[in-house]
């Protein structure tokens, strides 16, 4: 960086860090573990009871609080959330931290009123784009709130952005999310063909990630490619109904719900595509990851976040779902299944491009930039 950047004690706050598979939960630990390593005082804080340690590896130089108010694993009632506001202002107080950085749209607005009259300036960190919000009209009503409470929002993509109202994009500053500088193409991904033949999805089991789209299209190419394979990778409130679309189909010996893989990279690397069937992202961080790892990618042509990473024909394949996604999907997944030397083509490009783009020390030095100035400005 060409400006000296000022020790800090930075205060991250999120409702839980315990919940597998949590793609924004593993953002946080990485900028977390990162901003130790350069010298500065990282304190995370959760509703999480001490039981439940995060489930992404956090060093001990971090230090850890456990507020243990309220049920995680689902929605916060009133009476909750006044609870994580009074125990929330309390650590904060006691703590005094430069700077507060309130991570997803659930902390937003409890950590904003519980820093009312301190003096400590908050940073929101949004890791949603706008479609979230379609028919979520109470946390929309937060959301534009937001601006009244904090010093900065953070989102992912310039293009996310820009799809805010303009009386959030005000306050709003690009931070790209970092994908780790340790990821690297090694022997095992050299060969495309020395891999299995998986189809590698990896995400929440949510609505939002629209799996049972990715099954569907999966069922259309079983019988046609044998000795493929479908993984789905994470957990999430969807499983008992994906569990029984995969019976539906008869194909519970062909497609697989491992749950939450810490380790994920190994995966990337093992699979022959990754396929991403999300309907809108606020990065799209595991096709990323997967890009990193020497995985082509396929997804949807209007999906926020996956369309920027991937450059169709470059490093993977994006899919017009206009006239049907799952069966655009299948047709587009049939073509690199039936020319692995199309899916070796695609894998000789895209990791150096992300690495540089998206790597963890270009988002540290974002964030230090950005904690830095706030601070400062305190």
């Amino acid at each position: 960086m060409d400006k000296a950047v000022p020790r800090l004690h930075v205060a991250f706050v999120i409702k839980a860090m315990s919940i597998p598979g949590g793609g924004a939960e593993r953002v946080l630990a990485r900028i977390a573990s990162g901003l130790v390593d350069r010298g500065h005082r990282v304190t995370v804080i959760t509703s999480d009871p001490p039981e439940k340690p995060s489930y992404y590896p956090i060093p001990g130089s971090v230090r850890q609080v456990f507020l243990g108010v309220g049920a995680v694993e689902r929605s916060s009632n009133f009476g909750e959330v006044l609870r994580r506001i009074w125990a929330m202002r309390r650590e904060i107080m006691r703590r005094r931290p430069d700077v507060v950085v309130a991570f997803m749209h659930s902390s937003f607005v409890p950590i904003g009123l519980a820093l009312i009259g301190s003096g400590i300036p908050m940073i929101a960190s949004e890791h949603i784009g706008t479609e979230h919000y379609s028919g979520r009209s109470f946390q929309r009503a937060l959301l534009m709130l937001t601006p009244l409470l904090t010093n900065k929002i953070t989102v992912v993509s310039e293009r996310i952005r820009s799809r805010f109202p303009r009386w959030l994009r005000r306050r709003m500053i690009v931070v790209p999310n970092p994908i780790g500088d340790g990821y690297v193409v090694g022997s095992d991904t050299a060969d495309p063909a020395a891999k299995a033949k998986v189809l590698l999805a990896v995400g929440r089991l949510s609505s939002q990630k629209d799996h049972r789209c990715l099954i569907e299209a999966f069922a259309m190419l079983a019988q046609r490619f044998p000795d493929w394979t479908l993984r789905i990778v994470g957990e999430g409130e969807l499983r008992g109904e994906l569990e029984r679309q995969i019976a539906d189909c008869g194909l519970a010996d062909r497609i697989e719900l491992p749950g939450a893989i810490k380790e994920i990279d190994a995966e990337y690397r093992k699979a022959r595509l990754f396929v991403s069937p999300s309907k809108y992202e606020s990065f799209g961080l595991a096709t990323a990851e997967a890009l990193l790892n020497g995985t082509p990618a396929v997804a949807f042509d209007d999906c926020p976040g996956t369309d920027t990473l991937i450059e169709n024909g470059v490093n993977g394949v994006l899919v017009d779902g206009r006239n049907g996604r799952a069966e655009a999907l299948a047709i587009a997944l049939a073509r690199l299944m039936a020319t692995p030397e199309e899916v070796e083509r695609l894998t000789q490009v895209g990791a150096a491009r992300i690495r540089e783009v998206y790597g963890l020390s270009k988002a540290l030095d974002t964030w230090e930039s950005v904690l830095g100035d706030i601070a400062v400005s305190r």
